[in-house]
Protein backbone atom coordinates (compact mmCIF):
# COMPACT_ATOMS: atom_id res chain seq x y z
CA UNK A 1 0.00 0.00 0.00
CA UNK A 2 3.12 2.40 0.69
CA UNK A 3 4.68 1.54 -2.59
CA UNK A 4 1.09 2.25 -4.52
CA UNK A 5 1.09 5.54 -2.63
CA UNK A 6 4.09 6.48 -3.35
CA UNK A 7 4.40 5.71 -6.83
CA UNK A 8 1.19 7.30 -7.18
CA UNK A 9 2.62 10.96 -5.99
CA UNK A 10 5.73 10.79 -8.56
CA UNK A 11 5.25 13.18 -11.36
CA UNK A 12 2.05 15.22 -9.20
CA UNK A 13 2.35 18.83 -10.06
CA UNK A 14 2.37 21.58 -6.88
CA UNK A 15 -0.38 23.20 -7.28
CA UNK A 16 1.03 25.99 -4.86
CA UNK A 17 3.60 28.20 -6.81
CA UNK A 18 7.14 27.59 -6.25
CA UNK A 19 8.26 31.29 -5.92
CA UNK A 20 5.37 33.33 -3.99
CA UNK A 21 6.80 36.38 -3.94
CA UNK A 22 8.01 36.33 -7.74
CA UNK A 23 4.51 37.33 -9.77
CA UNK A 24 6.41 36.64 -12.86
CA UNK A 25 7.78 33.08 -11.52
CA UNK A 26 3.96 32.38 -10.70
CA UNK A 27 2.99 33.65 -14.25
CA UNK A 28 5.59 31.58 -15.81
CA UNK A 29 4.52 28.01 -13.35
CA UNK A 30 0.38 28.87 -14.11
CA UNK A 31 0.37 30.56 -17.35
CA UNK A 32 -4.06 30.33 -16.84
CA UNK A 33 -3.75 32.52 -13.38
CA UNK A 34 -2.07 35.27 -15.61
CA UNK A 35 -4.81 35.15 -18.05
CA UNK A 36 -7.53 34.89 -14.97
CA UNK A 37 -5.47 37.65 -13.28
CA UNK A 38 -5.77 39.90 -16.61
CA UNK A 39 -9.86 39.24 -16.85
CA UNK A 40 -10.42 39.94 -13.72
CA UNK A 41 -8.00 43.03 -13.73
CA UNK A 42 -10.22 44.12 -16.92
CA UNK A 43 -13.70 43.31 -15.65
CA UNK A 44 -13.40 45.16 -12.12
CA UNK A 45 -10.72 47.45 -12.65
CA UNK A 46 -8.44 46.33 -9.97
CA UNK A 47 -5.01 46.08 -10.34
CA UNK A 48 -3.76 42.11 -10.31
CA UNK A 49 -1.27 43.08 -8.36
CA UNK A 50 -3.19 43.80 -5.51
CA UNK A 51 -5.95 40.64 -6.26
CA UNK A 52 -2.64 38.64 -6.60
CA UNK A 53 -1.53 39.93 -2.61
CA UNK A 54 -4.77 39.37 -1.24
CA UNK A 55 -4.87 35.82 -2.54
CA UNK A 56 -1.28 35.63 -1.25
CA UNK A 57 -2.14 36.52 2.13
CA UNK A 58 -5.21 34.66 2.54
CA UNK A 59 -4.12 31.42 1.86
CA UNK A 60 -0.75 31.16 0.69
CA UNK A 61 -2.17 30.11 -3.08
CA UNK A 62 -3.24 26.88 -1.22
CA UNK A 63 -6.89 26.15 -2.82
CA UNK A 64 -8.11 24.28 -0.03
CA UNK A 65 -6.82 26.26 2.53
CA UNK A 66 -8.78 27.27 5.65
CA UNK A 67 -8.88 28.48 9.14
CA UNK A 68 -7.85 26.96 12.43
CA UNK A 69 -10.23 24.73 14.25
CA UNK A 70 -11.75 25.55 17.73
CA UNK A 71 -10.43 23.08 20.01
CA UNK A 72 -11.71 21.50 22.97
CA UNK A 73 -9.62 21.06 26.35
CA UNK A 74 -6.21 22.52 23.80
CA UNK A 75 -6.20 19.28 21.89
CA UNK A 76 -9.69 17.86 20.81
CA UNK A 77 -10.52 19.58 17.14
CA UNK A 78 -13.72 21.05 16.89
CA UNK A 79 -15.14 23.23 14.22
CA UNK A 80 -13.41 25.72 12.15
CA UNK A 81 -13.25 29.25 13.52
CA UNK A 82 -14.92 30.46 10.48
CA UNK A 83 -16.63 29.42 7.29
CA UNK A 84 -13.18 31.19 5.03
CA UNK A 85 -12.35 28.57 2.37
CA UNK A 86 -9.97 28.10 -0.74
CA UNK A 87 -8.10 30.72 -2.47
CA UNK A 88 -9.63 33.90 -1.42
CA UNK A 89 -10.91 32.93 1.65
CA UNK A 90 -14.55 34.15 0.73
CA UNK A 91 -16.73 33.26 4.04
CA UNK A 92 -20.15 31.41 2.86
CA UNK A 93 -22.66 34.25 2.63
CA UNK A 94 -20.35 36.58 0.63
CA UNK A 95 -19.48 33.88 -1.95
CA UNK A 96 -23.01 32.90 -2.02
CA UNK A 97 -23.96 37.01 -2.90
CA UNK A 98 -20.70 36.79 -5.20
CA UNK A 99 -22.25 33.89 -7.10
CA UNK A 100 -26.39 35.31 -7.17
CA UNK A 101 -24.98 38.62 -8.17
CA UNK A 102 -22.58 37.45 -10.91
CA UNK A 103 -24.89 34.53 -11.94
CA UNK A 104 -21.64 32.71 -11.64
CA UNK A 105 -23.27 29.92 -9.99
CA UNK A 106 -20.63 27.00 -10.33
CA UNK A 107 -17.89 29.13 -9.51
CA UNK A 108 -15.53 27.57 -6.57
CA UNK A 109 -13.17 28.89 -4.20
CA UNK A 110 -10.65 26.05 -4.80
CA UNK A 111 -10.95 27.32 -8.41
CA UNK A 112 -7.82 30.23 -9.22
CA UNK A 113 -9.91 31.46 -12.22
CA UNK A 114 -13.16 31.91 -9.69
CA UNK A 115 -11.53 32.86 -7.11
CA UNK A 116 -9.58 36.35 -8.34
CA UNK A 117 -12.47 37.27 -9.73
CA UNK A 118 -14.01 37.12 -6.77
CA UNK A 119 -11.51 39.29 -5.02
CA UNK A 120 -11.30 41.82 -7.66
CA UNK A 121 -15.37 41.60 -7.44
CA UNK A 122 -15.56 42.47 -3.86
CA UNK A 123 -12.79 44.66 -3.66
CA UNK A 124 -15.08 46.89 -6.83
CA UNK A 125 -17.53 46.62 -4.11
CA UNK A 126 -15.73 48.41 -2.04
CA UNK A 127 -14.60 51.33 -4.30
CA UNK A 128 -18.53 51.65 -4.53
CA UNK A 129 -19.77 50.86 -1.24
CA UNK A 130 -17.02 52.51 1.14
CA UNK A 131 -15.39 55.47 -1.59
CA UNK A 132 -11.90 53.98 -1.48
CA UNK A 133 -9.89 54.26 -4.61
CA UNK A 134 -9.00 51.12 -6.85
CA UNK A 135 -5.42 51.36 -6.18
CA UNK A 136 -5.42 51.60 -2.24
CA UNK A 137 -4.41 48.38 -1.73
CA UNK A 138 -4.22 49.27 2.61
CA UNK A 139 -7.99 50.59 2.70
CA UNK A 140 -9.16 47.89 0.42
CA UNK A 141 -7.91 44.98 2.24
CA UNK A 142 -8.93 46.35 5.51
CA UNK A 143 -12.65 46.17 3.91
CA UNK A 144 -11.63 42.70 2.69
CA UNK A 145 -11.41 41.70 6.31
CA UNK A 146 -13.53 43.61 8.23
CA UNK A 147 -16.39 44.09 5.39
CA UNK A 148 -17.94 46.72 3.86
CA UNK A 149 -20.14 47.70 6.92
CA UNK A 150 -17.14 46.69 9.38
CA UNK A 151 -14.60 48.97 7.11
CA UNK A 152 -17.52 51.81 7.60
CA UNK A 153 -17.66 51.61 10.84
CA UNK A 154 -13.55 51.29 11.22
CA UNK A 155 -13.67 48.09 13.39
CA UNK A 156 -10.19 47.68 12.39
CA UNK A 157 -9.48 50.66 14.60
CA UNK A 158 -9.36 48.30 17.64
CA UNK A 159 -7.88 45.77 15.98
CA UNK A 160 -3.45 47.31 15.84
CA UNK A 161 -2.78 43.97 14.37
CA UNK A 162 -5.15 44.58 11.12
CA UNK A 163 -3.24 47.31 10.16
CA UNK A 164 0.01 45.93 10.11
CA UNK A 165 -1.30 42.65 7.84
CA UNK A 166 -3.01 45.31 5.44
CA UNK A 167 0.02 47.12 5.16
CA UNK A 168 2.05 44.17 4.53
CA UNK A 169 -0.49 43.16 1.94
CA UNK A 170 -0.06 46.56 0.76
CA UNK A 171 4.38 46.74 -0.16
CA UNK A 172 2.95 43.03 -1.37
CA UNK A 173 0.72 44.43 -3.97
CA UNK A 174 3.81 46.71 -4.72
CA UNK A 175 6.00 44.60 -5.26
CA UNK A 176 3.78 42.58 -7.55
CA UNK A 177 3.29 45.64 -9.63
CA UNK A 178 7.06 46.57 -10.24
CA UNK A 179 7.28 42.90 -10.98
CA UNK A 180 4.39 43.18 -13.65
CA UNK A 181 7.02 45.36 -15.83
CA UNK A 182 9.38 42.45 -16.43
CA UNK A 183 6.86 39.32 -16.67
CA UNK A 184 6.50 38.25 -20.43
CA UNK A 185 3.12 38.85 -21.57
CA UNK A 186 0.89 36.66 -22.86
Amino acid sequence: MLLVSACSSLGTVSSKPHTPDNLCGIFAQFKDWQTSAIASEQQWKIDQSISMAFINHESDFNAKARPPRKRTFGIIPGKHLSSAYGYPQAINGTWLMYKQLTGYTNAQRTDFNDAIDFVGWYNARSVRLNNIQPNDTYNLYLAYHEGHGGFANKSYLAKPWLLNVAQDVAHQAERYRRQLDFCSPI
